[in-house]
């Protein structure tokens, strides 16, 4: 790719735009998803509109990899945005939850090229010395996201409709894929190797299986039977990928990769340091609305701090992979972590509200370090042509910790809560969904607000514990990497 007829600024705020509607969709369907079951009549399918993004998103994401070091970054990724607003259409029409479910599959396989391809397109045009400054201000779209969302959706859906949260994808993708069209130059890319059609097909059934298992794990009522089945074919395919790619001249995952020991540590790390950001992200929340009382609105800015130290965090990464070894890196930026961990492990009921500002600022500048340091240094371990796999892999392994935690933690909560309404005479399940809604909770009764709070502020301890415990993990991964100088 020549960087020298690239516009560089306007092809990053193309990348910035597209990461930006990538990030913000969660949030914001998640703010209008009351309103879309009212409407659609979906409750029972509800979860499933967020699944399926992850099942097909998860899958798509090593094959938009492989793609992109075969063809190039460019059409990849403007393929992928292009099948994303056509999701997002879709998704706007739909007159039902089966339908909205089944365009929500489609807008995920759009979704799987944006994070992956955005950084690789980072490396392509930017040295390895300022890579990781311009990742922390393209992972700012997440921060900004995370404050934007809640207010854009509760404005579109009491001043429009529901199906505008779709709509409005469409505008803002076709401005990212204009800007990559027009400004990111990159050399035609001549192939005479065919895609690993059987490899492709064999990873996306393993990853479909696994990530259906992990949804099924999350269920209030485990399915045990659809456990065992999905884990079962998971396995089977998996095995059936690697014997595909031991014999294929083209691999859509090089085996090869996972022989180098620091690509295989990091992507570790990357993976269960984004275990712990699910359950600070999803249950910090929780801890001030339920046990506090404070409105959503508010609630929510108990991890914003998190979102803007990211940004810090990054920068810090920059200047620190220039003289830093990774596992030297990945060790001071777990610290952070470590200690924001413990405090959220031993925080007391009564802890007030703004000790978690500091939690955040604390956790933030961790997830800044260590995220960005791992996507870096996994792009610098792998051959030129391997870069975009080589990311891909990086996003794939924080996506399936991602999923794979927010089970675990649910059946955490899922399981003390049930111990404990059961300790608790004259308490129930329902009342302990009212407890962490603030606008229902004012309904429940003086006298049982004390035990329902005790309730949930047990499983919320747990959750911290498991969640200090994968940052341990990381810890001791991180002691396997023999790589002790800066990186080239």
């Amino acid at each position: 790719m020549s960087s020298s007829k690239t516009n560089v600024p306007l092809v990053t705020g193309a990348i910035f735009i597209a990461t930006f509607m990538s990030a913000i969709e969660g949030t914001i369907v998640s703010t209008a998803m009351p309103t879309i079951v009212g409407d659609l009549s979906g409750v029972a399918l509800m979860n499933w509109v967020f699944s399926i993004f992850l099942l097909t998103n998860a899958m798509a994401t090593p094959i938009y990899g492989k793609l992109s070091d075969m063809f190039g970054r460019k059409r990849l990724f403007l393929f992928g945005l292009a099948i994303f607003i056509i999701g997002s259409t879709l998704s706007g029409m739909s007159n039902s939850m089966t339908e909205l479910i089944i365009w929500r599959a489609v807008q995920g396989i759009g979704a799987g090229s944006i994070m992956p391809i955005s950084f690789t397109i980072i490396a392509d045009i930017y040295p390895f010395e300022k890579r990781a400054k311009v990742m922390g201000f393209n992972g700012s779209a997440w921060g900004i996201a995370s404050i934007v969302a809640p207010l854009l959706g509760g404005f579109i859906v009491d001043q429009m409709s529901w199906h505008w949260i779709f709509f409005i994808n469409i505008p803002v993708g076709l401005l990212a894929m204009l800007g990559i069209w027009i400004f990111l130059k990159e050399k035609p890319r001549k192939t005479t190797q065919s895609l690993d059609i059987l490899g492709s097909i064999w990873l996306s059934v393993a990853l479909l299986a696994l990530m259906f298992g992990f949804q099924v794990l999350g269920d209030v009522q485990i399915n045990w039977l659809s456990l065992a089945i999905s884990l079962l074919i998971s396995a089977f395919s998996f095995y059936g990928f690697i014997r595909q790619e031991n014999r294929v001249e083209n691999p859509i995952i090089p085996l090869k990769l996972f022989k180098i020991r620091t690509f295989v540590t990091q992507n570790m790390v990357a993976a269960l340091i984004s275990g712990f950001l699910m359950g600070f992200e999803v249950y910090l929340p929780t801890w001030t609305q339920g046990l506090l009382g404070l409105p959503a609105s508010l609630a929510g800015f108990a991890i914003t701090p998190s979102s803007l130290m990211w940004i810090v965090g990054s920068f810090i990464a920059g200047k620190l992979l220039l003289n830093r070894s990774p596992k030297q890196i990945i060790n001071f930026s777990l610290t952070f972590i470590l200690v924001g961990g413990l405090a959220m492990a031993m925080a007391p009921q009564a802890t007030p509200f703004w000790t978690f500002f500091v939690i955040a600022a604390i956790c933030g500048t961790g997830f800044g370090i260590t995220i960005t340091t791992t996507t870096v240094t996994v792009q610098n371990q792998v051959p030129k042509e391997d870069v975009g796999v080589a990311t891909s892999l990086n996003t794939l392994a924080r996506t399936l910790g991602q999923t794979l935690m927010i089970s675990v933690f649910g059946i955490i909560m899922n399981v003390k809560m049930a111990g404990g309404v059961a300790a608790h005479q004259g308490t129930n399940l329902n009342m302990m969904n009212r407890l962490i809604n603030p606008q229902t909770a004012k309904y429940l009764s003086h006298t049982l607000l004390k035990p329902l709070r005790q309730i949930l502020y047990s499983g919320l301890h747990w959750i911290f514990i498991v969640a200090l415990g994968l940052v341990v993990l990381s810890y001791l991964i991180n002691q396997l990497d023999r790589l002790d100088k800066p990186e080239a």
